[in-house]
């Protein structure tokens, strides 16, 4: 085996086994397409519209819309994954509307909360704008009884 030979070798059991490992942890790689995704990456890219290892006859457009559809799941899976998404979707939708819900609700809560607290302070700010109001309200009646006094004081 030439050099040049055993490096695309070596190339490509470094991308199978890569491939391979994202397969194991994504269910739309399949295994089957990992080889043709290989080859076509590691390999240069085909001249006068040929596809290596597959025959003078196969072009390019042949080949590869055969495997177009190389990370979708397969036929009975595609409908079943669909499902699965939209009951997931569906899910978490609800998880979302419930959330809103008690999000609402919590701050309406807290609103109410703060309205009575509001009201409580301004009460609280009366009733000592009241107070000191009382106050001055007498002061100001006994220094007007002083002054009353002052003049009919006899002279």
């Amino acid at each position: 085996m030439t050099s040049e030979a055993a490096e695309i070798m070596e190339k490509l059991k470094d991308k199978k086994a890569k491939y391979e490992a994202i397969a194991s942890s994504d269910s739309f790689v399949h295994l089957d397409d990992i080889n043709n995704r290989i080859i076509t990456e590691v390999l240069d890219p085909e001249r006068y519209g040929r596809v290596r290892f597959q025959g003078s006859f196969v072009n390019q457009t042949q080949y590869f819309e055969s495997n177009s559809q190389q990370y979708m799941p397969s036929g009975s899976q595609a409908p079943a994954e669909v499902q699965r998404l939209r009951d997931q979707m569906a899910q978490m939708q609800a998880g979302t509307d419930e959330r809103i819900v008690l999000l609402k609700a919590e701050a309406e809560r807290k609103y109410e909360e703060l309205q009575v607290q509001l009201k409580a302070e301004a009460a609280a700010r009366e009733a000592e704008q009241n107070k000191k109001y009382d106050a001055l309200q007498l002061q100001l009646q006994n220094m007007m009884k002083m002054f009353q006094q002052s003049q009919n004081l006899p002279s």
